[in-house]
This record gives C-alpha cells, sequence and structure tokens, in this order.
C-alpha cells in the first residue's frame, strides 16, 4: 500500500530557475525531491499544483508524493525536512495525508495568486526580492476599473507568453482585487489555471493604466486584439506569489 501525502510550500524564487525540474539549474522541485528522499531514505517524486516561472515566490505552493510507509509523526517529519532545507529559502509548512486519487495540479478547483507593488519613492529596505518598486504614485482608481475587464471567461492570447505551451488561450478569471494599504498596492488574481506570464502581463497593463499611459477600456481593446505586441511589458516575477491553491 502506498500513502499518498500532500504538502504546503513557502519559498522566495530569486535564487532559483522556477519550480519544475530542469537539467542544468536548480529548481525548487528539485531540492524539495532530495530532501524529502533523504528524510524518507527512499526516491521520492514530487508532484506539484503548477510550474511557478524563475523568481516566482509562493506562500502556498501545494504538492503531493506517494510513499511506501506511513508517516505518523509529522511534527518530527516536517521538523527534519525543514532542517535540511535551513540553507535554502524554502519552508514546508504543513503535511497531510490524502487518498489515493488526491493530485495536486488536476485535483486543484482554482489558484490565488497575488502581486505586491511598493508604490513610494525610496527604494525597499526590506522588500527587495518581495515587491516591485514603482515609483510614479499609481491611480488606484483607473485601476479597479481596468481590473474589471479582464473578468470572465476570455481568449487571452495577447497576455501570455510566446514560449507558453498550454493547448488553448482561453481562461477564466473569477476573482480580481486591488487593495491598498500604507504604500503596498496587492493585487489578488483567482482563476483554475493560467497562461504562462498571464498573471505578470494582467499586472503590467494595470501598471499602465495606473500611470495614466493607458485608459481602462485599452485593456478590454487589447483583449479583444489577440495581440501580443498590443501588451504592456510583464511585472517582474519578484512581486508575484502563489498564495493558496484551492481543492
Amino acid at each position: 500500500m502506498k500513502f499518498n501525502y500532500q504538502i504546503i510550500i513557502e519559498y522566495l524564487g530569486n535564487d532559483f530557475a522556477g519550480w519544475q525540474i530542469q537539467k542544468k539549474n536548480r529548481s525548487i522541485q528539485s531540492v524539495i525531491e532530495k530532501v524529502l528522499s533523504k528524510t524518507l531514505k527512499t526516491k521520492i517524486k514530487v508532484i506539484g499544483s503548477g510550474r511557478t516561472d524563475a523568481g516566482v515566490n509562493a506562500f502556498g505552493q501545494s504538492a503531493n508524493f506517494y510513499h511506501n510507509e506511513e508517516i505518523k509523526n509529522s511534527f518530527k517529519f516536517l521538523t527534519t525536512v525543514n532542517f535540511f532545507l535551513n540553507r535554502y529559502s524554502i519552508s514546508i509548512l504543513s503535511l497531510k495525508k490524502r487518498n489515493s486519487k488526491f493530485h495536486a495540479r488536476h485535483s486543484a478547483k482554482k489558484r490565488e495568486y497575488e502581486y505586491i507593488i511598493l508604490n513610494r519613492t525610496a527604494k525597499p529596505s526590506f522588500d527587495v526580492d518581495r515587491a516591485w518598486l514603482v515609483k510614479q504614485k499609481l491611480n488606484l482608481k483607473n485601476m479597479k476599473k481596468g481590473a474589471k475587464f479582464f473578468l470572465g471567461k476570455h481568449d487571452f492570447t495577447a497576455l501570455r507568453s510566446s514560449s507558453c505551451s498550454a493547448k488553448s488561450p482561453i481562461r477564466t478569471i473569477t476573482g480580481l482585487k486591488i487593495i491598498k494599504r500604507g504604500d503596498k498596492i496587492f493585487i489578488n488574481i483567482l482563476s483554475k489555471s493560467f497562461l504562462q506570464k498571464q498573471v505578470r502581463s494582467i499586472v503590467g497593463c494595470l501598471k499602465y493604466v495606473g500611470e495614466d499611459k493607458w485608459t481602462p477600456l485599452k485593456i478590454q481593446q487589447l483583449i479583444v486584439s489577440k495581440q501580443r505586441k498590443n501588451c504592456a511589458p510583464p511585472a517582474p516575477a519578484k512581486g508575484l506569489f502563489l498564495k493558496k491553491v484551492f481543492y
């Protein structure tokens, strides 16, 4: 009998080439598999809820793995794993036994990403790799107006990376909130799945609207155009966090 376990992972992505295992570059998945294999004394393969690009962070990446033996002491397991992960900006926050059918990627009902913009003139001291510094004061009211055009089911060809391997550009954005707290702007986006660089492209477009380079209506025109060349430059990876995966 094999036991199926879900883990929730937190990480800063600036020192990694992304989530997925790569031949030449260090990935988050490869580090976690190595540490789990060392802890459980057997080769472990980890299934992630989805790929995050190089430099992208996570508050709550979800993954699962199978193990021949039951892990009876979760506290000891988490303590040991996080001891081995201590040299990396990765932490495993929780361990949960799941049924055999649970799959971190395919069982996911929706995913929430959060993007953090630091909107001030002074450079960050604490959030160097955790937010995008935008010095010009952003028009939050217009950004919220523009955000409404992203909601719903659309062909997001104009907002996908040229290297995106998804079969269809059709995605449904079920939630998009923009909240300002102090000098930080939080952009939270919900969907079952996203195209490569879609979230960062959305944020880049909203920044253009906030800077009054675009009117809110320009976002609707961009989506209808289906032309990547019309899109604003994507926001940098360092401000993006995979916040939560819902099942």
